[in-house]
């Protein structure tokens, strides 16, 4: 009886497990053979090996004699490290709780001035990258307590030790080691024997940090290797666990910008690995990773803006795209590469990513081999679903849609499943109000980083359904917590997708879907299927505009740069629809937009006949 006892508790213990052990394994891994042994028998002996080596320096020195793309862009470095012999040295000035600031203008700085060395050895851009070590290695810290900024601050001094391959003094090559160990390694090794929560996280903050320690690990691997492979192998191991977020199609669920800074981090992680081991332990060929260049590449729309959702900056910069011309040299894929951009002037392109110089390592490797053309009707699942219809590149109206499900529990999420941006003839007729300065709000002691349902987050205008192009019921936030999954996607001339709502609604309807069809060259049509619950007493449409708007029979005309959007109001006519205007916006902490309007179609629940309504209103444009 004993023995069966035991062996039932046993089989109850097996399955408790199993759900937990199968979840582990489903998150593909990266190959992680790292030892002290297989550091030894493995790193380049010689350096740059940080994203350089000599075979890649070579071919940069002999391309950029007639590379065009490499001489303009090698310009602009140029330009970029004179300007910083006018700057004074860093020091120590916190933003909030941030070093951040410090840390990135200190990554950049070497980026410029490590590259021209590399190229020129010109002792006078030695001496100064000499001076900008000394100055951030006799820093207290580099702030460990908000680690992105070691992280970033770690990168720069291993790139600097590598890229002048042991040209600076001897005593700031040893001082730039002890701090690398001290004030970066050794502190994301928590006393208590635990690992910090980074480095199994699953945001931007896994790529940036365990990219950051990789750079300092390989910079003093010959100096304390047990320490050094300890904590590049528990990057291998923790940096799946954000790689896996870009599943299943690529979508990066942060949004666009932070694509650039969490991708960039993984573009140079596997660069450096390449470089030092001659592998990228599997980062190129991780489920979804490649793919992400196509997402990127759509959430850029025809006006210049970005498909700015989540904690997005609203406009790209006038250079190219160093991170997507990463994937643009691994694949041959000319849509990844940005030509016309890389060859703008210096002047337009001011300064450079801070990341720019790292990328002229993979901007000389690029050979166009064709590859799959970006299509004009895209899906992207996982946390935070988006779907992107374009009239593809010589569309004469420049036809840009993005609509969305997701939750706000998503990392930089906001309430804003069911939201759509659309652009026509070059104007951003519905909009998503973007992000906003973190700092100017944590210095107040708002509560940004909560994502309950009661949190501070949600009165912002910027992270609650009240900012965004989607539904509202009762006047009532949306549900933190409950997801909008994509229910279905067609693509074609006519594409199609629909989005359930019903748990972002959850306790207001019984159920809600919104599909969104592109159903001309110069339209968008939006339709809303609901079912009532006895809770549901109004249900408002509403759209995001900084267009001038002229109330009509029909709905509405919206005017803007010159141009014209007919609103029509298809379903439910005799409600007129009303404006908002969110100029000023409600709090002082909202970030003000300059002509911010929602226009709204508020149904009373009394009007509908029976328990289900459908909501139907056609965008279309000159």
């Amino acid at each position: 009886m004993l023995a069966k006892l035991r062996l039932i508790l046993s089989l109850i213990f097996i399955l408790a497990l199993f759900p937990a052990l199968a979840q582990e394994e489903e998150i593909p891994k990266l190959d992680n053979p790292m030892s002290v042994s297989y550091l030894q028998k493995n790193l380049r002996k010689s350096s740059p090996r940080l994203v350089f080596d000599q075979p890649i320096l070579k071919d940069l020195k002999k391309k950029i004699k007639t590379d065009p793309v490499l001489q303009n862009m090698y310009a602009s470095i140029q330009m970029n490290a004179e300007s910083i012999f006018e700057e004074p040295l860093l020091e120590r000035v916190m933003e909030g709780r941030r070093l951040l600031g410090v840390s990135r203008e200190m990554l950049y700085r070497i980026n410029m001035l490590g590259v021209v060395y590399l190229m020129e050895k010109d002792p006078k851009v030695l001496t100064r990258i000499n001076d900008e070590v000394l100055a951030i290695c006799s820093f207290s810290d580099w702030n460990p307590s908000h680690f992105l900024d070691v992280a970033e601050m770690a990168t720069a001094v291993a790139f600097a030790l590598d890229w002048t391959a042991g040209d600076l003094p001897k005593t700031t090559q040893e001082l730039a080691k002890k701090s690398l160990i001290e004030k970066a390694i050794l502190p994301s090794w928590p006393e208590n024997g635990e690992s910090p929560w980074w480095a199994y996280g699953t945001n931007n903050w896994n790529q940036v940090c365990n990219g950051g320690m990789i750079a300092a690990s390989i910079a003093i691997a010959e100096d304390n290797p047990s320490l050094a492979s300890k904590t590049i192998s528990r990057a291998l191991e923790g940096l799946p666990h954000s790689l896996v977020e870009y599943g299943p199609d690529g979508v990066y669920p942060e949004g666009s910008t932070y694509w650039a800074y969490g991708t960039s981090f993984s573009v140079i992680t596997a660069a450096m690995l390449e470089s030092s081991f001659g592998t990228d332990f599997g980062h190129w060929e991780f489920p979804a990773f490649k793919e992400s260049a196509v997402f990127r590449t759509l959430a850029n729309a025809p006006s210049g803006w970005y498909y700015n959702f989540a904690d997005c900056g609203d406009q790209r910069s006038e250079a190219g795209d160093f991170t997507l011309a990463w994937f643009a040299a691994k694949s041959g894929n000319p849509h990844y590469f940005e030509k016309e951009r890389f060859l703008i002037s210096s002047d337009q392109m001011r300064k450079l990513g801070r990341l720019a110089g790292a990328s002229m390592a993979w901007l000389s490797q690029y050979e166009e081999k064709g590859g799959a053309g970006i299509p004009t009707a895209w899906k992207g699942e996982g946390s935070n679903p988006i779907v992107i219809f374009t009239g593809g590149e010589n569309d004469p109206q420049n036809f840009y849609f993005g609509g969305k499900g997701g939750r706000g529990m998503v990392n930089h999420g906001n309430m804003d499943a069911g939201s759509f941006v659309f652009e026509l003839n070059g104007v951003r007729w519905s909009i998503d109000p973007g992000n906003q300065d973190y700092n100017e709000l944590e210095k107040t002691g708002f509560d940004l980083w909560n994502r309950s349902q009661s949190s501070e987050r949600w009165t912002l205008l910027t992270k609650n359904n009240f900012g965004h192009s989607t539904l509202t019921v009762n006047d009532s936030l949306h549900r933190t917590e409950g997801q909008s999954s994509l229910l279905s996607f067609t693509d074609g001339d006519q594409p199609q997708a629909t989005f359930n709502l019903s748990k972002t609604l959850e306790g207001q309807v019984k159920s809600a879907q919104r599909k969104f069809t592109k159903d001309s060259p110069t339209s968008i049509t939006i339709e809303d299927e609901i079912e009532l619950s006895e809770n549901t007493q109004l249900i408002t449409w509403q759209m995001m505009t900084l267009a001038a708007v002229e109330i009509t029979e029909s709905g509405a005309i919206l005017k803007q740069d010159g141009k014209m959007l007919h609103l029509q109001n298809l379903s439910h006519p005799k409600i007129t629809v009303s404006i908002v205007s969110l100029d000023p916006a409600p709090l002082q902490l909202d970030r003000q937009i300059e002509g911010l309007k929602r226009i709204e179609i508020r149904i009373p629940a009394w009007t509908i006949k029976g328990d289900k309504t459908k909501i139907k209103v056609r965008l279309t444009g000159e």
